[in-house]
């Protein structure tokens, strides 16, 4: 018997976890958030939208940014 082990990741400060591999677009579909207008990080650095097809790995901590206007 094989078993999974799941995916955890932190996205915006919450920790989710994954049973399945997915792509940082399919998690950003997954959690409801947006794929246009954004900006991600992983761990600190700028993740291109050129990499969103590439699979999630376990333990990264995302953030999607989102630019605010003001003055």
């Amino acid at each position: 018997m094989t078993s999974t082990i799941p995916i955890g990741v932190t996205v915006n400060g919450v920790d989710h976890e994954f049973a399945e591999p997915l792509s940082v677009r399919e998690l950003l579909t997954r959690l409801e958030l947006p794929c246009q207008g954004v900006a991600l990080a992983v761990d600190g650095a700028v993740f291109p939208k050129s990499r969103w097809d590439e699979p999630v790995a376990r333990g990264w901590t995302i953030e999607v940014l989102t630019a605010v206007q003001g003055g």
